[in-house]
């Protein structure tokens, strides 16, 4: 059973949604009607959909986000929907929960999106709302910023076994925002930086928690992506040839604490061996041997810390040997292996729940050669890794383009 995309619909990200006077409605409204448009699908013919958010009930006081594509699109009304939390993996949830759909024959064409309003409050409120996702009252109680301070305590723990060298994770930050430029829905596409923004320096770039500076960090982004699943059963019907098909899929799921993460791994060549395990479950259900199967990949950059940590994970490089691809520029479009080609979440924006399906949709485009300016010349098989929380959730996905026989 293949489960296919059609196509799909990504927000600007630099857009500030609360300042406008909008919504979650106008948002899902713009997602869901973009997303059919894109597919050449009609309101009628969508089966069964799957919207995936964190944080809607904290930043905005909306729940029951299930509901809002039939508040805003009438021809979606009586049409199953449910809403999917897992932190920042929420969006890859909402995806996997979708495929579940297809492959069990249950439905055959399933409409899924991912949503997020951040901007609606202050920052460090803001800040506070995104620390739900970690093991309340027990990790973090004294960080000002819940996740730079963990982030960092990761840092920390490679530092430990491996060392590490903050330069790299500057370059990191720097060749996301790089990347951003060159993306037209990118948040940071057109903001200003200096040489020292990407450095040790206390002005330009701003200590934030422990190790990580700002540019270290994504920021607070609203934003929304959706896509168009189908079935094999619903290609033949319809006599559509689809964009890609997703050939490979890997979802592991861990406590909450970031401190028992790290003791469990204690005696282990990889830090976060589920994660490891997410990707290599991704590529086994593919069919291909490792990361070098792939033309680039989609990573979960919410810090520079979180993609060096992704770099020797998905096999770039050995465990903790990350720096290496980062200098060596393998990581750069036209390198063995891009990452992040549209600028990931540091340059590309984050908005939690939509980030995952984001991903997908952006591995799609890559392998149709519909990535505009940042199209990975040649792309046919792109790989995704989107974590939630300290990587308690995390989700792997492989994303081929269509045969020419299909």
């Amino acid at each position: 059973m293949g489960v296919w995309v059609l196509g799909g619909k990504q927000t600007d990200f630099a857009r500030n949604w609360a300042r406008g006077g909008l919504e979650f409605a106008d948002l899902v409204k713009e997602v869901v009607e973009g997303t059919l448009e894109d597919c050449a699908v009609a309101a009628q013919e969508i089966d069964v959909i799957h919207v995936g958010n964190a944080f809607g009930q904290l930043f905005t006081g909306q729940g029951q986000l299930g509901g809002m594509p039939a508040t805003v699109q009438e021809g979606l009304w009586g049409v199953p929907s449910s809403r999917h939390e897992a932190a920042c993996a929420s969006g890859g949830i909402a995806v996997l929960s979708a495929m579940a759909d297809l492959e069990a024959g249950r439905y055959d064409c399933a409409l899924v999106i991912g949503v997020e309003l951040e901007k609606t409050v202050p920052g460090d409120v803001a800040a506070r709302h995104l620390g739900a996702a970690a093991w309340i009252g027990h990790e973090g109680q004294d960080a000002a910023f819940m996740w730079p301070h963990m982030f960092s305590e990761l840092a920390e723990e490679y530092d430990r076994r491996y060392g590490i060298d903050d330069r790299h994770l500057h370059a990191i930050a720097e060749l996301n925002i790089r990347n951003a430029r060159a993306n037209p829905l990118a948040q940071t596409r057109k903001w200003a930086f200096s040489d020292a923004s990407f450095s040790a320096d206390d002005e330009a770039n701003p200590r934030v928690e422990g190790r990580l500076r700002r540019q270290d960090c994504s920021q607070m982004t609203d934003g929304g992506a959706g896509v168009v699943l189908v079935s094999d059963r619903w290609l033949r019907r319809h006599e559509r040839r689809p964009a890609a098909s997703i050939t490979g899929w890997g979802h592991r799921t861990v406590g909450l604490p970031l401190h028992r993460k790290l003791e469990r791994s204690a005696d282990q060549p990889y830090v976060l061996p589920h994660v490891r395990q997410a990707a290599v479950d991704a590529f086994g259900r593919a069919e291909i041997a490792d990361v070098d199967a792939l033309d680039g990949i989609e990573v979960h950059d919410c810090f520079s810390m979180s993609q060096y940590m992704a770099i020797d994970h998905v096999g770039i490089t050995a465990p903790g040997e990350s720096w290496k691809a980062v200098e060596s520029g393998e990581l750069e479009i036209g390198g063995r292996i891009p990452v992040n080609p549209g600028g990931g979440l540091i340059g590309g924006g984050h908005p939690v729940g939509a980030t995952g399906v984001r991903m997908l949709l952006d591995a799609t485009r890559q392998v149709t050669g519909r990535a505009g300016d940042y199209q990975v010349e040649g792309a046919r098989r792109f790989g995704t890794l989107n974590i939630g929380g300290s990587t308690t959730t995390t989700v792997a996905l492989v994303v081929e383009g269509a045969s020419d026989g299909r």
